[in-house]
């Protein structure tokens, strides 16, 4: 059967002028309009509209809405879930699309009221084999809705239906909303600190059993599952967010998880900041922290950096704190923002030539301040000083040794500048400082290498550098510029090509797993050893790493 379009379209846009008249009303008086208007349509409309090419009125996505993230600091782009409920709701469509053909569509036909799905089909339930699918047709519509949310800060919001019952079933903060003793009976409720598209990712887990996290949305969905008490969305954001976790941004989370209470992910955050404090320092979400944080950071023991690099950032957070308070970023003006966090940074532990021709130099340190400090410097009565004179501990390297003994026998090692290789995983992340090689066997030398460290080909991190072998078989330390993060349960390449004296010790009676503290680390043979290291036996000896302690390191704050 088949309808003429003029007459299809005078009854649409008759239906949706009187539906329109009944959006603020109960969703019974629009189904009531529609189900009043459609059998008018010859004899059976839902056939019509089912098998005879559809209309489908749906909104565009929220394509990355509104204001700034829930941080105090951080500026944050939210984007609308892109998946959207499958039938009986319809593909978004900014468009009233209107179709007379005569094929036959499986699609049932839904309107699209003000940004809501409201669905037509009576049947529609007959689809859906599995209450999930039947709750998953109801997120975002308008049907049997009880409860309307207007989301998001002033200006900015959106207006989001929804079903008492499943809200309720899935947060406790819902239940005492809807059903508890001093439960209020509104229609409308406004929730202007939450972002729309994160209030929209709390639903579709407690409709669809779906968690979908992007790294511009993670926070603000966080924040909205730690107000709701919804404890398993809230652990999958931490989660994710601990695999995103770089010294990029490892200091901003670390604001973000002292706000939310999530001690694992501070955990996280304070054994990237230790091990590559100078990258996190110099970080651009370094200067958009909250002062506490800021002070918890100057005030680290285990931080592994030179204090020039912590006075240097705090002096770079002070000036956008300045421009945050519409002020000029003066020394005195930095100084004042600051507080008392200056007095954290151990400038006496400086060396005399960073302090005379660094921070002595920047206006920031008061004329008897600096003529102390050196007086602390030079004098052997030392005078008494605001800031704390003793060095930071900093992290303590671990050693993983995978031979057992070493062994010297004439001509049988040499170097010649090829490569000896050997790839490692770890079961715990690590950060990966450098690596032990051996000497010469044939009396004291000096070497030139190259250290490079790989995963899945690409380079990670090489450094080239020099050591002295004093002919012993002990092993000689070098170190990469800075620590690189290896991650657990993922194959690495370490490598070395030594040039120097050919005769050299080797290790032997390798083992394919060793375990040092907490951190166990697996051995395999390297496709990119041309000078015969491998698991049982060679050079490389030795992997210094710093890795996360048993007891892990307090803040002195």
């Amino acid at each position: 059967m088949q309808l003429e379009s003029p007459r299809l379209g005078h009854y649409l846009v008759s239906a949706l002028s009187k539906c329109a008249l009944a959006v603020h009303e109960p969703v019974e008086r629009s189904v009531a309009v529609l189900d009043s208007l459609l059998p008018h349509i010859d004899d059976d409309p839902f056939e019509t509209l089912n098998n005879g090419g559809g209309l489908s009125i749906s909104p565009p996505h929220n394509g990355g809405g509104g204001g700034g993230g829930i941080s105090q600091r951080e500026s944050m782009q939210i984007t609308q879930p892109a998946s959207a409920p499958s039938s009986p709701l319809a593909s978004p469509s900014p468009l009233l699309t209107t179709s007379s053909s005569s094929t036959a569509s499986s699609s049932p036909m839904t309107f699209n009221l003000q940004g809501h799905q409201v669905t037509l089909d009576p049947n529609w339930q007959a689809t859906k084999s599995t209450v999930r699918e039947r709750n998953a047709a109801m997120f975002n519509n308008e049907l049997m809705a009880d409860i309307r949310f207007i989301v998001g800060s002033p200006g900015h919001t959106q207006s989001i239906p929804a079903h008492k019952y499943v809200l309720a079933t899935g947060s406790s903060v819902f239940y005492a909303m809807f059903y508890g003793g001093l439960a209020e009976n509104k229609e409308e409720i406004e929730v202007p600190d939450v972002e729309p598209s994160a209030f929209l990712t709390l639903l579709k887990y407690l409709y669809c059993d779906e968690v979908q996290l992007e790294a511009d949305t993670v926070l603000a969905t966080l924040y909205v599952a730690k107000k709701y008490i919804v404890p398993h969305l809230a652990r999958a954001c931490v989660n994710y967010l601990e695999t995103s976790l770089t010294a990029k941004n490892a200091c901003l989370l670390l604001s973000q998880s002292r706000l939310f209470e999530e001690p694992n992910l501070m955990q996280r955050c304070w054994e990237v900041i230790d091990a590559q404090a100078e990258l996190a320092l110099h970080s651009e979400g370094f200067v958009d922290i909250d002062l506490n944080t800021l002070e918890s950071v100057l005030g680290r023991e285990t931080l592994n950096c030179k204090e020039m690099h912590l006075f240097e950032a705090a002096l770079n957070w002070a000036c956008a704190e300045c421009h945050r308070r519409d002020l000029e970023p003066s020394p005195q003006n930095k100084r004042q923002v600051l507080g008392s966090a200056l007095y954290l940074v151990r400038i006496p532990t400086m060396s005399l030539d960073e302090f005379a021709n660094g921070a002595a130099q920047l206006g920031i340190l008061t004329q008897e301040e600096t003529i102390n400090i050196f007086l602390h410097f030079t004098a052997h009565k030392k005078p008494l000083l605001s800031y704390p004179i003793k060095a930071r501990t900093g992290l303590k390297p671990q050693v993983c040794h995978r031979f057992q003994s070493c062994a010297y026998r004439s001509n049988q090692w040499r170097y010649r500048g090829r490569c000896d290789s050997i790839q490692f995983s770890v079961d715990k992340r690590i950060f990966m400082v450098g690596f032990g090689l051996y000497g010469s066997s044939n009396g004291a030398a000096d070497y030139a290498v190259k250290i490079e460290l790989k995963r899945q080909g690409r380079v990670l991190a090489e450094n080239n550098t020099k050591f002295f072998s004093d002919g012993s078989s002990n092993t000689f330390h070098v170190y990469f510029e800075q620590p690189i993060q290896i991650e657990p349960e993922s194959f690495y390449t370490a490598s070395a090509i030594l040039d120097g004296v050919e005769l050299s010790y080797f290790g032997q009676e390798g083992m394919s797993e060793v375990t040092v503290g907490c951190v166990t680390f697996q051995f395999q043979c390297s496709t990119e050893s041309t000078n015969g290291t491998g698991v049982q036996g060679g050079q490389i000896p030795e992997l210094i790493f710093y890795g996360p302690t048993t007891v892990p390191a307090t803040d002195e704050h």
